[in-house]
């Protein structure tokens, strides 16, 4: 068994190889073995330096690791400070405030208890000249009582005004009012602002990675897309396996489903994307390219990929492109091809189309906040025979 068969993958005898090997590709073992040694070791190669690179990121996400803890006990430790900072002063103005009271409470008390002093005082002289008065006024002699009746003291200016006027307990409940409504105010800014800060700390992500730069690089995110039959238009026959939809002229006898698209030619797909995926759509003429929000309308214009808040689109013309979202269309030039590339970054926000051929091509990048699980989706045109197809890309 010292020869072996290539064609056949296998190790055979003299013997064999001109008779039931005839005509096969044929060398000697110690070839092969030369030949796959030499295979192995430049794939060993190629492992060892994965495992270099491997271990040099192992290093940088360590790195990564000690920043992301130090920048936390570090923000942890300023906010701290911020706090405090805060709270001393709302403890000043506090302080501030109880001091104001006081010492307004003191002025108002002080000038009370003089006004109070003064009327006591009036009172006294005013009990005074009534005493007098009577006794002058029991005089039984006429001449005693004409004699000392100019001899009272005339009255002097009262102090008293009826202007004055008790309000208990009512004296500061404008300053109480006044700070409610800074509390009030301040509850706000920081529920607002908790709102802020709180998003803030959300969108730390160290480990977002970028977009890929080459269609190896999306193929790592490929997923494989069919298309939900509850949802397909009864204009679009359903083939290969629900990945591709083609116009015809005869509508097809798909069960009622609320799902359905009723009005346009569309059709979502059954898998709920989330995460980063990467799919392609080949195309045969008028086709919209689209990812759905689940709950997009059903019948209507504003059931159309593009025509609507819940969906974006890319529409596909013989010379151009249009993207869509909520109404509002973005012309688009870039090179033709029957096949279009999507990248979805759900958490990231983006959402780009590309032209695919020998080469990729931007066509167009979103960039947004997505709120929902999206779905792909196509739109075909009214033309017999116009499809779209998800590739296989696996």
């Amino acid at each position: 068994m010292n020869m072996f068969c290539r064609t056949d993958q296998k190790s055979i005898c003299y013997l064999c190889s001109v008779e039931e090997h005839k005509g096969h590709d044929i060398v000697s073992v110690v070839a092969e073995r030369t030949e796959r040694q030499r295979e192995m070791e430049v794939r060993r190669q190629q492992i060892q330096q994965e495992i270099q690179d491997r271990e040099k990121d192992v290093k940088l996400l360590q790195q990564e690791v000690e920043a992301i803890n130090q920048s936390a006990d570090k923000t942890v430790e300023d906010s701290e400070e911020i706090f405090t900072e805060l709270i001393s002063l709302l403890q000043k103005r506090s302080s501030d405030v109880k001091q104001q009271i006081r010492s307004q409470q003191e002025t108002e008390v002080r000038r009370v208890r003089e006004l109070e002093e003064k009327l006591q005082q009036e009172i006294t002289d005013l009990k005074r000249r009534d005493a007098e008065m009577k006794q002058l006024s029991d005089t039984e002699d006429h001449n005693q009582f004409l004699h000392n009746y100019p001899s009272l003291s005339p009255l002097s200016e009262s102090t008293h005004s009826s202007s004055i006027s008790i309000c208990p307990l009512s004296y500061f409940e404008d300053v109480t009012a006044a700070v409610s409504e800074v509390r009030g105010r301040l509850h706000d800014i920081l529920r607002d602002m908790w709102t802020n800060i709180s998003l803030t700390i959300t969108d730390v992500d160290v480990l977002l990675p970028k977009e890929p730069k080459s269609r190896a690089g999306f193929l790592k995110y490929s997923c494989e897309t069919t298309l939900d039959p509850n949802t397909v238009n009864i204009w679009l026959l359903l083939s290969e396996e629900n990945r591709k939809v083609t116009f015809t002229d005869q509508h097809q006898s798909y069960s009622d489903h609320p799902d359905r698209f009723t009005d346009y030619t569309q059709v979502l797909s059954r898998e709920s994307l989330t995460g980063r995926h990467y799919w392609e759509v080949e195309k045969k003429t008028g086709v919209f390219v689209a990812v759905s929000y689940k709950n997009i309308n059903r019948s209507g214009r504003e059931s159309i990929f593009g025509y609507n808040d819940k969906s974006w689109s890319l529409r596909c013309y013989s010379d151009r492109y249009v993207f869509w979202y909520n109404s509002i269309q973005t012309s688009i030039s870039g090179p033709q091809s029957s096949r279009i590339g999507v990248y979805l970054d759900h958490r990231a926000g983006v959402l780009s189309f590309y032209s695919v051929s020998e080469t990729m091509t931007l066509l167009h990048r979103v960039q947004t906040s997505f709120t929902q699980p999206l779905y792909a989706g196509v739109y075909v045109g009214n033309t017999d025979g116009d499809s779209a197809e998800f590739c296989k890309l696996r």
